[in-house]
């Protein structure tokens, strides 16, 4: 049985993030990041290298953790977890990928700082199934 566009999508992106976010490995990350990548974030310097850059200057502690994934097409969101980042609070983002023939070739994404479950209206997690503080 053949894999799906969507769910070869998904794959890729979340190697992808692994490689980048959690290896750190640059050299392999340029494999899933075209050379000619669009980023659309108000946090990120343009192209591959702005991200990479932007990885390079966030303390090694960086985690990323992806929880739901969704693709239509050639687009993925996924709805992930960034912490150890250097910041008081851990972001939950929504990632917004495009990908062409294999590569990620334009990102969006949507940010905030998770919310205690002191600091949370609904009581309810922004990310997973329990509050991490």
């Amino acid at each position: 049985m053949s894999r799906t566009k969507e769910s070869q999508n998904k794959a890729l992106v979340l190697e992808a993030f692994d490689t980048l976010f959690n290896k750190r490995d640059y050299v392999a990350a340029e494999r899933y990041w075209s050379p000619d990548y669009i980023q659309h974030s108000a946090h990120i310097e343009p192209g591959r290298d702005g991200l990479f850059n932007l990885i390079k200057s966030v303390p090694a502690t960086l985690k990323y953790e992806p929880g739901l994934i969704v693709a239509d097409g050639d687009f993925v969101i996924v709805h992930g977890r960034f912490s150890g980042h250097g910041r008081p609070k851990s972001w939950i983002a929504a990632d917004i990928l495009r990908v062409v023939d294999g590569v990620l070739v334009e990102h969006w994404d949507v940010l905030q700082d998770e919310a205690s479950q002191t600091e949370s209206r609904s009581g309810l997690p922004m990310f997973g199934v329990s509050f991490t503080e």
